[in-house]
């Protein structure tokens, strides 16, 4: 049915009843939205339609790659995260909803006009760093990253955000930032293990692995954090980290062990363990 999407001329509506056929129906109008540059409602209002053929081939090519499993997000190099949008390539993870947790838990540590210095590592598309930025305009914020080329994916999403209290740096965590200290810190680092089945399944086979394991158990990033946060945090400074969803008491073991306080962990919507933190005592 889909080699005909480029022969003859075909509606909106035709075309994501065939494409339906072969991916998931949401996915399908999202591709049909990108190559229309349209919005859901427009497709909903105009389904007798009729596609160019141009239109028709550009929609078909997507919907076969996606159908061999190529993220949409890197199909249609957008993602969505905290009601903003944000460009994304091969190169960085693609952001995922439950990552706007640590979001949420890093504004609320954030006050909103007074100054506060801020740390994301391994920012990966600037997603975190971003939206912070723009919730909290007073916040300075450094964001860090290994990868030159996620680099100049969050560059590219600074200058489309307009954001201008970030400052984007290369490099290996903590690496360059000596003397530097922040009031909070916050990473949602690589915490897959090597050999996880999952790395094999779904979009995350076409992620950057850099940036999703790290470790036999996962742990070698989120080890390496802890440990060396607490000679980059102010007094009274927060660390913030997303982990895995059986990591939870591994992370407040070792923030415990590190000498942080008031330990904790907090579920996402799905009730998953899926941030922990604490702070570095006042003396």
């Amino acid at each position: 049915m889909l080699t005909m999407l480029a022969m003859q001329q075909i509606t909106i509506l035709e075309a994501l009843r065939q494409a339906g056929r072969v991916i998931d129906e949401i996915d399908a109008r999202m591709l049909l939205q990108y190559v229309l540059s349209v919005s859901h409602s427009y497709l909903l209002a105009h389904h007798e339609q009729d596609l160019a053929p141009g239109q028709a081939l550009s929609f078909r090519t997507l919907t076969m790659r996606r159908a061999h499993g190529e993220p949409v997000a890197y199909l249609t190099g957008k993602r969505e995260f905290y009601s903003l949008d944000f460009a994304v390539t091969p190169a960085v993870l693609i952001p995922r909803h439950e990552t706007e947790l640590l979001v949420d838990l890093s504004l609320a540590r954030i006050p909103l006009d007074l100054p506060c210095k801020v740390l994301d590592l391994g920012t990966g598309s600037g997603a975190i760093a971003l939206t912070i930025a723009r919730h909290r305009p007073s916040a300075d914020i450094i964001a860090v990253d290994f990868s030159a080329d996620a680099l100049k994916v969050a560059g590219k999403n600074a200058e489309q955000l307009n954001v201008s209290n970030v400052r984007i740096m290369e490099a290996d965590w903590f690496k360059g930032l000596a003397g530097e200290q922040f009031n909070l810190i916050v990473s949602n680092p690589p915490y897959v293990a090597y050999g996880d089945p999952h790395l094999d399944q779904g979009d995350l086979r076409f992620e950057p692995g850099i940036a999703l394991a790290a470790g036999d158990e996962g742990l070698d990033c989120i080890q390496s954090i802890i440990a060396s946060a607490p000679a980059h945090l102010a007094a009274g400074g927060a660390l913030l980290l997303e982990h895995g969803y059986d990591q939870a008491e591994t992370c407040r073991q070792l923030l415990g062990e590190a000498g942080f306080a008031g330990v904790f962990s907090h579920p996402d919507l799905a009730g998953v363990m899926r941030v922990s933190g604490g702070y570095l005592a006042v003396s």
